[in-house]
């Protein structure tokens, strides 16, 4: 990450100073948010709630809204969906502010994504007074439950509701050790709106947040690292699955010289963020999404030792590759997945077999094996594969692709998300920045959000952020577009709108097939029409650049330029382009018109 972003001046709300005598007051939640300055939190989306008025007072009237500055947006999961893009990005923890149980209820789907993702987030939320004594007729009533952490209790680390201003205190700390410590998540705070309201004599002392920092991950046990490095360094065709890791340069700069030093096949991940230079040499196949593209799989089975890096379902990818036949390869499993299962989510996964099983984070084996193993001969083929995405004479998502690979040109840009039916052939990562990935959730709306959040980490740096969405995903969080224009977040999304909720189609067609029904019925209560939704009209009433949809070849590029220009120059723009449905590739990255 550029450091500059964390210096780079949003919008700034500024409120109007208080008065001597009412500065002199100090309240629950004053106290609440010295700690969140303390803890050098730099934003807080949120979407207001009277439960947390007190909270929102002491942002605005004791810290000055700065040092956590306040994001409003229009809904909670677009709130917690920009906490979860800017940590993906950055790899710093912000926070979200929802109201009470009826805002937690939106944001829950959020959290669940933030968590499948295992991204660290600072959940804040609020209940009306727990003494009922102290509670407003009806609306604290309705505002107020036993158990409010119980709603997102089985995908969060861990979650509270302290009953005074030191345990407030004290619990934002765990909550933030927690949430950054490995295998990292969401966690919950949820704050006595008596607790916030209540009048303080003096402000209590703040405590040395630095001594409640998050731990060091742990290193690989080193019995773990020979064994791993013999089986690498005697292997005959290795093969390394590159999944959840970190965005520094250097782990990058690792994995590369890992790969090249032992001349290992390189499997990379869609659902997961880059991880290696798709056009290196030892990169095998364009990244699939559901699972692995065909040569991928086939390298799986001819492999007789495979090192995963914390992969995104290894069971799964393996049972694609055999079927029911025995795993063939020695398996070298590094994750600390295994710390983050409640049981109520399946999001573990199936479970894999390991012959050596390290709890550690990716970074720390890599650097680890790579003086451990031994070199290994080149023998890998050198040609650095093309991008497969063309212009061909129908408007599809690769006609966008080849489009927009041809208008960035050498122009770092980070693709935050690309929609269904994306082939990893069809544009290169060759930093870790270049591409960051779903939600984890396999969620419809996190879309927007997410972009946001993430354009709002590369602000400052020379990168352009650019969103490619479907139109479903775009329309259900639309709003978040909103926030960005106002905080004057510049971001590119182009929406691939092919009118339709088109994997569900698909779907359709498969069951139809089966049952020897006719496909031609697919669409039916899947295609968005008569009338088509206006998307440029909905990102113009949020003050975002929303030219006229794409409708043909013809017009794309000069709209893509524009779009591009626009946005460094500091603008939102979403560009719709009315894609043809049934062209491009599906989930796995087979081409739709070829099935």
């Amino acid at each position: 990450m550029n450091s500059k972003n964390d210096l780079s001046p949003l919008l700034q709300e500024t409120p109007v100073a208080a008065g001597t005598q009412q500065s002199k007051a100090v309240f629950g939640s004053d106290a609440v948010a010295e700690v969140l300055r303390a803890m050098n939190v730099p934003y807080l989306a949120l979407n207001p709630g009277a439960s947390f008025r007190g909270l929102h007072d002491s942002l605005v009237n004791h810290l000055g809204n700065e040092r956590p500055q306040m994001l409003l947006c229009v809904h909670e999961e677009s709130a917690v969906a920009i906490a979860h893009g800017f940590a993906k990005v950055s790899e710093r923890m912000m926070g979200a502010v929802v109201h009470s149980n009826v805002g937690l209820m939106h944001a829950s789907m959020a959290v669940f994504n933030a968590w499948c993702d295992r991204v660290p987030l600072l959940l804040l939320g609020a209940t009306g007074p727990v003494d009922a004594a102290r509670r407003r007729p009806w609306i604290d009533w309705i505002h107020t439950s036993r158990d409010q952490g119980g709603l997102v209790r089985d995908y969060t680390k861990w979650d509270d509701q302290p009953a005074s201003v030191g345990a407030a205190q004290e619990a934002l700390l765990r909550a933030a050790q927690i949430a950054q410590t490995a295998p990292r998540g969401p966690t919950y705070v949820c704050l006595d709106a008596a607790v916030q309201e209540s009048r303080m004599d003096a402000m209590p002392p703040l405590p040395e947040v630095a001594r409640y920092r998050a731990p060091a991950s742990p290193a690989p046990a080193a019995e773990l690292v020979v064994q791993a490095a013999g089986l690498l360094s005697g292997a005959r065709a290795p093969v390394i699955l590159m999944g959840r890791v970190s965005r520094s340069e250097s782990g990058w700069r690792d994995r590369i010289a890992l790969a090249e030093k032992l001349d290992a096949h390189v499997i990379t991940d869609l659902k997961a963020s880059a991880a290696f230079p798709t056009d290196h040499r030892l990169h095998a196949a364009p990244p699939g999404s559901i699972a692995p593209v065909p040569r991928s799989l086939e390298l799986i089975r001819e492999a007789d030792v495979i090192l995963s890096l914390d992969w995104i379902d290894l069971a799964g990818t393996l049972k694609h590759a055999y079927g029911d036949a025995p795993v063939g390869a020695k398996i070298i499993h590094v994750s600390l997945d295994q710390h983050s299962h409640r049981g109520w989510s399946m999001d573990y996964q199936g479970l894999p077999p390991s012959d050596v099983y390290c709890m550690c984070e990716p970074e720390a084996m890599v650097s680890a094996l790579l003086p451990a193993v031994k070199a290994r001969p080149g023998a890998l083929p050198h040609a650095a594969p093309d991008s497969t995405a063309r212009a061909g004479d129908v408007l599809s998502n690769e006609t966008v692709a080849h489009t927009l690979n041809a208008v960035l040109g050498g122009t770092p840009a980070c693709v935050l998300r690309v929609p269904l039916g994306w082939n990893g052939a069809w544009r290169h990562a060759r930093h870790p920045l270049d591409y960051i990935g779903p939600d984890g959730g396999g969620a419809v709306g996190s879309g927007p959000g997410m972009a946001v959040g993430g354009a709002l980490a590369l602000r400052g740096s020379a990168r352009l952020p650019v969103a490619l969405l479907g139109d479903g995903d775009f329309l259900m969080g639309v709003t978040a577009i909103w926030t960005a224009v106002h905080y004057r977040i510049p971001l590119l999304v182009v929406v691939c709108n092919n009118r339709s909720f088109f994997n569900d189609e698909l779907h359709q067609e498969r069951v139809a097939r089966a049952r020897g029904r006719p496909v031609e019925n697919r669409w039916i209560g899947q295609r968005m029409s008569n009338p088509d939704i206006d998307i440029s009209a909905m990102a113009r009433a949020q003050g975002a650049v929303g030219p006229d949809p794409i409708r043909d070849i013809a017009h794309l590029r000069s709209a893509l330029e524009d779009a591009v220009q626009r946005v460094r120059a500091g603008a939102v723009c979403v560009v719709d382009v009315r894609v043809e449905p049934g062209y491009g590739a599906d989930m796995s990255g087979t081409p739709a018109r070829d099935r």
